[in-house]
C-alpha cells in the first residue's frame, strides 16, 4: 500500500488535496476524503456531496460518519467508522453511521476482499479523523484568539488548556467548513495508550437490527411499483436455450411476462436462460414448475467429479506440466533418504452457500439503471451491466445493500447484470431472487486439488527433499480462478531440495475465490502431510514444525520468527506439552500464513463408536500486527472462520456429474449444526507490525489441525475431504 504522500505524488494531485471541507447542507462541517486522481474526476455538487462525505457534523453537534465499504458481515460498517471517530475524539456513543452509495469517484475502491480492509484503510482513514479534529481545534482558537497549540480536545468539545474555556465540535461547525484543509500527511495521529474507542468492543451498528429481524438485506428490499423474477439457467454450465413453453408459463397466475435469454459464455455476466417475472416471488418461482426447456448443453456436459480425479491420477505419474520452484537436486536427495514417503490427497469442489442467496433489485428507465445490490464489489457490477446493457458507469447507481454472506461469492455479480437486463425487458424495477437450488447449482466454486506428495527424511528424521505435483483446473498454462498455487507455499525455502509442480486440466465449470481462497485447500493437503512427516520421524509434531521454521528469518513477505512465536503461543494455551488425551480422542496441531495474518491451531477431537466425529475443543493463536481494533469483532471472525474450516473438512463437497451438480440444498450439502460447534479460544499475540485483516487467515489451519487430530486419536490419516466417518469404523 502507497503511503499518502507517496499516492500523492503519483496522481500529481498536492498532498492537501485529499481532504476537502464544506458547509453540510443545513450548517455544520462536511469532510469529503478522497482518494488519489478521484478529485479531477469529479463534479461539484453540493447536493451530492453530502451523501458521499466521511464525515460531517451538524451545527446541534450530531457526528454523522459513511462507512465506505460493503458490510457482509465481517464488520466493516462499524470498523472503519471507528478509525475515524477514535482520532475526531467523539464518544462513540453519539456516533451515526450511514452506508456509502457506490462511488469510486469519492472513496476510492470500494470493495469486500482478501480481508484488506484494515491494511488499506487503517492509517488513511485515521489521519481523516485527525484532520477534522484539527480543523475543529482551529476554528475554536481563531474565535478565542489563542495559538492552537494551546487547544486539544475531548469527547466532542474543544478546550482552551489555559482557560479551561470550551466549545462543542456543533458550535464550531460551521467556522470550521471555512477552513482550509490540513495536509494529511502532517495531521497528527494519537499514541496508541490513549485510544478510548480503538481497542475497546463496540458490538455491531446494525446488531439490534439483525437480531429482531428487520429488514436490512438485499431480500429485503422493495421500491415502488417492484414485480418479481425468476431466472431459469441450463443445468449444464455455459448451455443455451433451444427453445422452451413460455406460453404455457405465461398462463400461471402472478406471471406477466416470460422471455427467453440470449447471454453469453462468460461465467461472470449475463447467462443463457429463461426469466419469469410477475407480481410475487413465490407465484414465480412455482410457475417454474411448468417451465419445460430443450436445453443445447454443450461440452461441460461430459465433465464430472469422478473423471477429474481419474485424470488426476494420470497427469501424476507424468512430469509436471510446469515447475514453480525447483531448488537443489529432489531426485539424487530423494534416492539418498534414510526414510522415503509418499501420499496423494485431494480436496472437492465446494459452494458458498450463503445463508442469503444471490438477489438484486434494479430500475432501469430513461437509458439509466438504479441498483440495490449486495454485493463485495460494486464497481466490477457496474462495469458488467454497462457493457451488457450498453451503458456507461455514470449511467448507474448502486446501492450498497447489507450481505447476508459473501466469502467471496459476492465478488462475482452475475445476479446484477441479470435483474438489470430483466428489468430493462420487463420495463419495470424488478427484484431478481434466486432460490436454493438455484444458488447452490450456479455458483463459482472453490476449486477442486490433487496433490501427490513426495518427501525424505535423513537419519535424524529431518526432512531433506520434499515434493509435490499439484493437478488443478486450466488451460495454456494458466489456472482457472483460484485454482493456482504460488511458489512460496510452505515449506519452499526451508528444504534444501524441494520441487513445487504443477499440471492443468480444462475445465467448463466456474470457479472462484472462497474465504481464504486458495489457501482453505493448499493448508490441509500441506500441513496434513507435514503432520505425516513428523510422525515418520518420531517427533513432536508441533516440535517439528519449529524446527523446521529454523532461525528467525525473512523470507520474501513470510516472517519465520512470527510464525515461530505463534506456535510456542498455541502450544502453551492448549497445554500441548502436557496432552493426556483419552483413548479414542487426539489432539492435532498446524500453522498457515496468509492474508498477512500468522495463524497457528490446535484441535482436540474424539472418535466416538460407529465413527461419530466431535470436534471438543479449538485453540487459535494469531500475529495480525500491533492492534485489535474492535476485540469483539476480532473474536467474532477468527471464531467464524474455524467453524467455517470445521463444516468444510466435515460434509461439504459439490460432486459434477454430466456436467451438473449432484448437491441442491443443505440436505445434502452439509453446512455445520450448532451442536457441532466446540468453543474455540482465541488469543492475539500483539507485535510491532501494521495491523492487518482477520475475515480469512484464521480458517485454513484449522482443517489440517482437525485431520491431525483425528490421526492422533485413531491412526486412521485424513487425505481426502470431506472426512468420511466409514474410515473409522
Amino acid at each position: 500500500m502507497m503511503r499518502i504522500k507517496d499516492a500523492a505524488r503519483a496522481s500529481g494531485e498536492s498532498r492537501r488535496a485529499f481532504l476537502r471541507a464544506s458547509v453540510a447542507v443545513g450548517g455544520g462541517l462536511l469532510l469529503d476524503f478522497s482518494l488519489p486522481g478521484a478529485l479531477r474526476a469529479r463534479a461539484s455538487s453540493a447536493a451530492a456531496s453530502t451523501l458521499n462525505a466521511y464525515v460531517q457534523i451538524s451545527n446541534d453537534g450530531a457526528v454523522t460518519i459513511v462507512s465506505k465499504n460493503p458490510e457482509i458481515g465481517q464488520g466493516i460498517k462499524t470498523m472503519l467508522p471507528m478509525l475515524i471517530a477514535e482520532e475526531l475524539d467523539v464518544d462513540w456513543a453519539s456516533v451515526r453511521i450511514e452506508q456509502a452509495l457506490s462511488d469510486p469517484a469519492r472513496f476510492g475502491v470500494q470493495f469486500a476482499g482478501g480481508s484488506r480492509a484494515t491494511p488499506l484503510n487503517w492509517e488513511p482513514l485515521r489521519r481523516v479523523g485527525a484532520a477534522a479534529r484539527q480543523m475543529l481545534m482551529s476554528a475554536a482558537a481563531q474565535s478565542w484568539s489563542v495559538p492552537v497549540s494551546e487547544c486539544n480536545t475531548e469527547s466532542g468539545r474543544v478546550i482552551h488548556r489555559p482557560t479551561k474555556r470550551s466549545l462543542t465540535y456543533g458550535h464550531l461547525a460551521s467556522k470550521a467548513a471555512t477552513l482550509a484543509a490540513p495536509d494529511l500527511a502532517q495531521v497528527a495521529l494519537k499514541d496508541p495508550k490513549n485510544f478510548k474507542i480503538i481497542g475497546k468492543s463496540q458490538p455491531g451498528v446494525d446488531s439490534p437490527l439483525v437480531v429482531t429481524g428487520k429488514p436490512l438485506f438485499g431480500i429485503d428490499v422493495t421500491v415502488p411499483g417492484m414485480l418479481y423474477a425468476v431466472f431459469v439457467k441450463s443445468p449444464v454450465f455455459g448451455g443455451s436455450v433451444a427453445s422452451a413453453n413460455l406460453d404455457a408459463v405465461k398462463a400461471q397466475a402472478g406471471v406477466r411476462d416470460a422471455f427467453i435469454v440470449s447471454g453469453g459464455p462468460v461465467f461472470n455476466g449475463l447467462a443463457g436462460g429463461v426469466a419469469i417475472v410477475g407480481t410475487n416471488w413465490w407465484l414465480v418461482d412455482k410457475a417454474r414448475d411448468t417451465l419445460q426447456v430443450v436445453w443445447e448443453e454443450g461440452a461441460a456436459a461430459a465433465q464430472s467429479s469422478a473423471g477429474f480425479a481419474r485424470q488426476a491420477v494420470e497427469l501424476s505419474t507424468q512430469p509436471p506440466g510446469a515447475k514453480l520452484v525447483a531448488d537443489g537436486d529432489v531426485t539424487q536427495a530423494l534416492g539418498a533418504s534414510a526414510r522415503r514417503l509418499e501420499a496423494a490427497y485431494s480436496y472437492p469442489f465446494i459452494s458458498h452457500a450463503t445463508l442469503e442467496p444471490q438477489n438484486c433489485t434494479a430500475h432501469f428507465r430513461d437509458g439509466k439503471v438504479e441498483i440495490w445490490a449486495p454485493t463485495q464489489n460494486p464497481d466490477a457490477g457496474r462495469k458488467i451491466v454497462a457493457k451488457t446493457l450498453g451503458l456507461t458507469d455514470a449511467d448507474i447507481t448502486i446501492h450498497m445493500i447489507r450481505c447476508g454472506g459473501g466469502f467471496g461469492r459476492r465478488l462475482m455479480n452475475d445476479y446484477m447484470v441479470e435483474a438489470a437486463w430483466i428489468s430493462k425487458q420487463a420495463g419495470a424495477p424488478v427484484k431478481l431472487l434466486w432460490n436454493r437450488q438455484d444458488d447452490m447449482q450456479h455458483d463459482f466454486y472453490r476449486p477442486a486439488g490433487f496433490h501427490f506428495f513426495k518427501a525424505g527424511l535423513d537419519d535424524a528424521g529431518k526432512l531433506q527433499a520434499f515434493s509435490d505435483h499439484f493437478v488443478t483446473f486450466g488451460e495454456n498454462g494458466k489456472a482457472a480462478p483460484s485454482a493456482d498455487m504460488g511458489a512460496n507455499e510452505f515449506p519452499a525455502k526451508f528444504v534444501p531440495n524441494l520441487e513445487l509442480g504443477i499440471s492443468f486440466m480444462p475445465i467448463g465449470v466456474p470457479t472462484g475465490p472462497l474465504r481464504a481462497p486458495g489457501s482453505n485447500g493448499l493448508a490441509f493437503v500441506f500441513q496434513s502431510f507435514i503432520d505425516e512427516v513428523a510422525h515418520a520421524a518420531g517427533q513432536d509434531p508441533l516440535q517439528y514444525r519449529i524446527d523446521l521454521l529454523g532461525e528467525r528469518r525473512q523470507v520474501g513477505a513470510f516472517d519465520a520468527g512470527r510464525m515461530i512465536d505463534v506456535l510456542a503461543l498455541v502450544r502453551d494455551k492448549s497445554g500441548w506439552t502436557r496432552r493426556k488425551p483419552p483413548k479414542g480422542s487426539g489432539m492435532g496441531v498446524a500453522f498457515y500464513y496468509s492474508h498477512l495474518g500468522y495463524f497457528a491451531e490446535v484441535v482436540h477431537a474424539t472418535v466416538a463408536a460407529g465413527g461419530k466425529i466431535t470436534v471438543d475443543k479449538v485453540w487459535v493463536a494469531s500475529d495480525v500486527g500491533s492492534q485489535i481494533i474492535n476485540p469483539t469483532g476480532a473474536e467474532n471472525q477468527v471464531q467464524g472462520a474455524a467453524l467455517d474450516g470445521i463444516g468444510e473438512a466435515l460434509g461439504q463437497v459439490i460432486t459434477l456429474e454430466n456436467g451438473r451438480v449432484v448437491q441442491s440444498n443443505f440436505n445434502d450439502f452439509l453446512l455445520l449444526r450448532m451442536n457441532q460447534a466446540p468453543p474455540i479460544e482465541v488469543h492475539f499475540l500483539k507485535t510491532e507490525h501494521p495491523p492487518t485483516g482477520l475475515g480469512e487467515p484464521a480458517l485454513p489451519p484449522v482443517l489440517p489441525a482437525l485431520c491431525n487430530a483425528l490421526f492422533a486419536a485413531t491412526g486412521v490419516r485424513i487425505r481426502s475431504l470431506p472426512i468420511d466417518p466409514q474410515l473409522f469404523v
